[in-house]
């Protein structure tokens, strides 16, 4: 559970709620439904157009990461490679079976694979480049997602303005139905522009940070099982990731 997302999202509501509230507002001022549904509604919508449904579907997955992050794999990846090449300079590369029979991770599990099959070392990184390069850009497609919608929201949200005046343009002769026109012009402006600030863009963010984050531990992985196919001591192998360790 990420505590400091928490934080952030209940600061932003007080914030904003708050502030509604000490400026003499009502808070249920800001509920409006079909203003909600116009800019929520729209945005999601053009989103849905613009994407895949593989892109779709996987940004969908990926927004738990703003609140459950994945476990850093930095420094736990560095101590299985560091492992792996004290077995491999101790029993060879064929000791590395069971370490590969056993690897949670799909990713370090085809590199071991390949290396315990006795690949090249420049073919063990060319494959695994391609994978990693392959993942990187669907994920980052996928956090795109969030930025287009951080883009969208607020356009939508004028839109559902107009609209709302509209409406109460078309009913100047009834005072009575003023005011629900001129709410929905105003709170959707609102829904717009805090939902793109507060919600969409933050998440896009945030997704992509950790998308790079695992990105590094990918090719600490590449590094690693390719000095191990070129034999070299496993305290230099450490020395050499330690930079990745480090972000």
């Amino acid at each position: 559970m990420d505590r400091l997302s928490i934080l952030g999202t209940l600061l932003a509501l007080i914030a904003i709620l708050g502030g509604q509230y000490l400026e003499g507002g009502s808070l249920a001022a800001l509920a409006n439904g079909p203003a909600a549904l116009i800019v929520f509604g729209g945005t999601i919508g053009a989103v849905m157009l613009q994407s895949s449904s593989t892109t779709f579907i996987l940004a969908m997955k990926l927004s738990k990461w703003v609140y459950l992050p994945p476990t850093s794999p930095l420094l736990p990846g560095l101590r299985k490679i560091i492992n792996w090449s004290i077995i491999a300079r101790k029993e060879g590369l064929l000791g590395l079976e069971e370490a590969a029979d056993t690897e949670p991770d799909p990713f370090a599990r085809k590199a071991l694979n390949m290396l315990v099959d006795g690949g090249e070392p420049e073919i063990i990184r060319a494959s695994l480049t391609v994978d990693f390069h392959t993942r990187e850009y669907e994920n980052l497609m996928a956090a795109k997602v969030y930025e287009a919608m951080g883009g969208y929201a607020p356009t939508i949200g004028i839109i559902g303005a107009v609209m709302g005046l509209i409406q109460v343009m078309s009913n100047l002769s009834d005072p009575g139905k003023l005011g629900p026109g001129i709410a929905t012009a105003f709170v959707a402006t609102i829904y717009g522009v805090t939902s793109a600030n507060l919600i969409f863009l933050p998440i896009a963010n945030k997704v992509k940070t950790i998308i790079m984050r695992h990105s590094h531990y990918e090719e600490m992985i590449i590094e690693g099982i390719v000095a191990i196919a070129e034999g070299e001591n496993p305290r230099m192998i450490e020395s050499k990731l330690m930079g990745f360790a480090s972000r």
